[in-house]
This record gives structure tokens, C-alpha cells and sequence, in this order.
């Protein structure tokens, strides 16, 4: 898999030097330098057919919004992995708490409806396999 990306990364690397030399052509255009000119355009076609090659053996490959976005704001990428996880880890904490308090009110709760109820709560306790009524 690591070598679909190498080439992916490889071809868009020409291709964005490709551009950048196109664009410099382009500032100081001269009549001279148009076969210089219709060549670069020619490779950046060629260019753009090689990415969709790449793009043909990525296909199954999905990268969240969220990262084009970070990308776009001049952030690293790498970041949205980081906070995805710290946010993972944050809310496995909250609904961690919230699964220990839910055991402790369970706990509490038949604690207390034993002494109200004991009769019921034993028959309770023995349909779930817990004690055996007395």
C-alpha cells in the first residue's frame, strides 16, 4: 500500500513543479518561448493522466473532510489524527464515568428495594441467577 503512495506522491510532486515552471514561463512570456510553453502544457496532461492512474488504485481510500479543511487553514494534517484521537479518549472517559455511576446507582438501588421489598427482590435475584431465595 505504502508504494500506491509513493507513486502518487512522486507524480504529484512533478506535477506541482511542473506548474511552478509553467507559471514562470507565463510571467515572462516571449513569442520565442511558446515551444517551451505547448511542452510544459503537454506534461501537465500527462501529469493529470498519471494522478488519475494513481487514483484508479487509491479507490478505496476515504479521507475525512475535516483534514482538506486543515489543510486549507495551513494546519498539519497529522494534527486531525492527534485531536481525533484526544477527543476519542476524552469522551471513552465521560461515558466511562457514566457507566460506573449507572453500576453504583444499579448497586444502590437493589440494596434499597431488598429492604422495602424482599420477598419480590429475592424471587428477582433468583430469576436472574444471582442468590437463591432463602
Amino acid at each position: 500500500m505504502a508504494e500506491k503512495f509513493d507513486s502518487l506522491e512522486e507524480h504529484l510532486e512533478k506535477f506541482v513543479e511542473n506548474i511552478r515552471q509553467l507559471g514562470i514561463i507565463v510571467s515572462d512570456f516571449q513569442p520565442s518561448s511558446q515551444v517551451g510553453l505547448n511542452q510544459k502544457l503537454n506534461f501537465m496532461v500527462t501529469g493529470l493522466q498519471d494522478i488519475d492512474k494513481c487514483r484508479q488504485q487509491l479507490h478505496d481510500i476515504s479521507v475525512p473532510l475535516e483534514v482538506f479543511e486543515y489543510i486549507d487553514q495551513g494546519r498539519n494534517p497529522q494534527l486531525y489524527t492527534k485531536e481525533c484521537l484526544e477527543r476519542a479518549l476524552a469522551k471513552n472517559e465521560q461515558v466511562k464515568g457514566k457507566i460506573d455511576t449507572m453500576k453504583k446507582f444499579k448497586s444502590l438501588l437493589i440494596q434499597e428495594l431488598t429492604k422495602v421489598f424482599p420477598e419480590d427482590m429475592a424471587k428477582y435475584k433468583a430469576i436472574r441467577g444471582e442468590d437463591p431465595p432463602p
